[in-house]
């Protein structure tokens, strides 16, 4: 909604293209939108911030905006400057997690949600945890359009009939056979009646199933010889056609199928034209049909119907009192009533919405974190490792172990036990590590993959899971709660250390690189150690000065995976080596890095799906957890080495990711299973809650925590150094 130059309300409609199609639209749609076309989305919202629009109404319905349930509209919402409101007009009783997730942040984002029914305002408290002051109740409005019922009838040449209504879209959770079988008893004792459907099959249906269902009442009506009394009209008319017919029609039936109807707007039209509603109780007819507005019979009950309707035909009186009750109603829900509902209330948005004030620092706020778990952990550990990959939050046994993530959950329960002394992570330490060893080849290699029943499915893992195992190994070495452990791992950690500089992958190197830093800070005089480390540095060093350009300060000629873990290994090399060049390089790509992925106070994740060839368009799907993991520990590292608060705003941003900060603005971490969903798609997330997903979340909530403590233990040095400054001067 906008205001032209003489002060006069004007309202622009972006519309939704379903699967590509394109349509012919009037004037006041301004931009239209493919469904499945997220940039499309980007692009409108731009528009919408500069088009000087007080504000957007969103007409949310499952099904209209493309991902997975809808979930791109929310970068959309997420963008927007202005106030929003949001008319809901399906609200489900039994979601399903996305459409929960979904619905539950466009209801975060919208300062008025507008719900059509009392039982919607209780779902959305009680199931989406809305809070009620946020709920306004406008009923679904009308046309204001009337006919003459005796004039449509003759029109109609319907005179001499009883008629029986029922118009829309058309498929099988309609229950329009409900009706056909009831009209033999009907016509029994009321010859004259027809009952037109009048509608054409929704296009979902014929996108799916064709005319399948329509096909079936045909025969239906056949067999039951009601063709002089049934038309369906496959047909789309317009809203004066339509109001004709609603005005010629004695009783209107709604038969649906299922109560799970929390909105009609058929049968708000038909209420609005004055028609005495007949309809099976779904949730919105039972609220709209009390007070002897209309009559109800049971779900596919077509005996229940035809004794409503023979009761009707045969009592004219009860019949229009009851069209009368309708029409009064009708009455109050006209468009221009339920429009001046919707002024009235942007008016009164617009009188308390503020500006959005400037983002205060973004220091770490740990209120923000859930509650820290091991639940999904403890749920895929057995006695012999962590189970890779999961099915939703179940494990998923068929596809094994790997080393990948027995060593990230080494690492994770050592630095869960460190910080937490958390009896669970001392439990499953030995399982990790155990399992390590027993992957560990003669030459110092390890095999990374093995089968649920313990058979061994490879010969030689990759160089990146080799490096993942001694970054854990290391860690281990500085922080073993005990010396049996430390032992072990240092057996481990040495029968490898032949391998370290055969290694050719560079992030196999740069977890290397992280573990050597680790063994090193509580080892320091281990001078052989410390020159592997130096070499292994200066090959990243290397790898940076033949693929860096002015425009292009990285590694490799493109952006892949796990691309923090470069930055982050040269800053642990400084810190342990003290070298200008390793630490100079260090800054550089990571600042090359947050230029690409970390703006618009989110973190932006390159995704896996093409990643981001130099010179090319990036990828924005398959984003991952251990990217964001992996920026986690560069900012955490970078702090470190500088003590720059700037660097845990940008650490705790990039957390945030896996809370719904990012591009899809939906959250990975699961509330209810403790575990983290292995990323998202172009069709929204992927509920699957892998051991890599779950470990990447753990040790970035971890780090966030590591991080905050830190912070406060620098304020207070400060303090005390001020302090003694104060002592020595007085």
């Amino acid at each position: 909604m906008l205001e032209n130059g003489e002060g006069v309300k004007e309202i622009m409609v972006f519309a939704m293209n379903d699967h590509n199609q394109k349509y012919l639209y009037p004037p006041e749609v301004k931009l239209s939108i493919n469904q499945e076309q997220q940039t499309d989305y980007l692009e409108a919202v731009n528009y919408i911030n500069l088009s000087g629009a007080d504000a957007c109404i969103l007409e949310h319905e499952f099904g209209i905006f493309g991902g997975q349930s809808g979930v791109y509209i929310l970068p959309l919402l997420h963008r927007l400057n202005i106030p929003l409101i949001t008319t809901l007009h399906t609200i489900l009783e039994t979601p399903s997690y996305n459409e929960r997730a979904i619905l539950k942040e466009i209801c975060k984002m919208s300062d008025k949600i507008v719900v059509m029914s009392h039982k919607a305002i209780r779902f959305l408290m009680e199931i989406y945890d809305v809070p009620k002051e946020k709920i306004v109740l406008i009923e679904h409005g009308v046309p204001d359009i009337h006919f003459d019922k005796q004039e449509s009838r003759t029109e109609f040449k319907l005179n001499e009939k009883k008629l029986l209504l029922t118009f829309g879209f058309i498929g099988r959770n309609k229950g329009i056979e409900t009706v056909i079988n009831a009209l033999p008893q009907i016509i029994e004792k009321h010859p004259e009646v027809l009952y037109i459907v009048l509608g054409k099959t929704h296009p979902n249906v014929l996108r799916h199933s064709g005319e399948e269902y329509r096909n079936y009442l045909q025969v239906q009506i056949k067999t039951l010889k009601l063709n002089e009394h049934v038309l369906l009209l496959n047909e789309f008319i317009d809203e004066n056609e339509l109001f004709k017919y609603l005005s010629a029609c004695d009783i209107y039936i709604t038969p649906y199928l299922s109560e799970a109807q929390i909105t009609s707007g058929t049968l708000s039209y038909a209420m609005g034209a004055g028609c005495a509603v007949v309809s099976t109780p779904y949730w919105h007819a039972a609220e709209l049909l009390a007070e002897d507005k209309g009559r109800h019979f049971d779900f596919n009950d077509s005996h229940g119907l035809s004794q409503v309707l023979n009761e009707l035909l045969e009592n004219p009186e009860t019949l229009k009192e009851i069209q009368e009750n309708a029409a009064e109603y009708g009455q109050n829900i006209t468009w221009p009533k339920i429009g001046q509902k919707y002024t009235e209330l942007i008016t009164q948005v617009l009188s308390i919405h503020k500006e959005p004030s400037p983002k205060e620092e973004n220091a770490i706020d740990p209120l923000l974190l859930p509650p820290f778990s091991l639940a999904h952990i403890k749920r895929l550990t057995d006695d012999t490792g962590i189970i890779q990959h999961a099915k939703f939050g179940i494990p998923n046994l068929k596809e094994g172990y790997c080393l990948d993530d027995n060593a990230r959950a080494l690492l994770m329960v050592c630095m869960t036990y460190k910080q937490k002394k958390d009896p669970l992570a001392l439990e499953f330490m030995p399982i990790y590590l155990s399992y390590i060893h027993y992957m560990q080849n003669k030459d110092g290699t390890f095999r990374n993959f093995l089968s649920f029943n313990r058979n061994f499915l490879d010969e030689k893992g990759s160089e990146d899971s080799f490096g993942r195992t001694i970054w854990a190994l290391g860690y281990l070495l500085g922080n073993a709660p005990n010396d049996a452990y430390y032992q072990t791992g240092k057996l481990v950690f040495f029968d490898a250390a032949p391998n370290f500089e055969k290694i050719k992958s560079i992030r196999g190197i740069a977890n290397t690189m992280i573990g050597i830093s680790h063994y090193l800070r509580t080892n320091a005089s281990d001078d052989a150690m410390k020159q592997t480390l130096h070499r292994l540095s200066n090959i990243l060093v290397c790898h940076y000065d033949q693929n860096q350009t002015e425009n292009w300060a990285w590694f490799e000629s493109l952006l892949a995976y796990d691309n923090g873990i470069l930055p982050l290994a040269l800053l642990h090399a400084a810190e342990v080596l003290e070298d200008d060049t390793i630490s100079k390089v260090a800054f550089i790509t990571m600042d090359f890095l947050t230029e690409h992925t970390l703006k618009d106070d989110y973190l932006s994740i390159i995704g896996n799906a093409a990643w981001y060839v130099k010179d090319k368009e990036r990828s924005m799907f398959a984003q991952q957890p251990i990217d964001a993991e992996a920026m986690v520990l560069m900012y955490h590292q970078a702090y470190v080495l500088t003590g720059n608060r700037d660097f845990l705003k940008k650490l705790f941003t990039s957390f945030m990711w896996f809370l719904g900060e990012n591009d899809m603005r939906m959250s990975l971490y699961d509330f209810e299973t403790k575990g983290c969903c292995d990323g998202f798609e172009n069709y929204g997330v992927n509920r699957n809650q892998g051991a890599e997903s779950s470990l990447a979340y753990i040790i970035s909530h971890l780090t966030v925590l590591q991080a905050y403590e830190e912070s406060f233990q620098s304020e207070e040095i400060k303090i005390l150094n001020t302090e003694r400054l104060s002592l020595t001067s007085f």
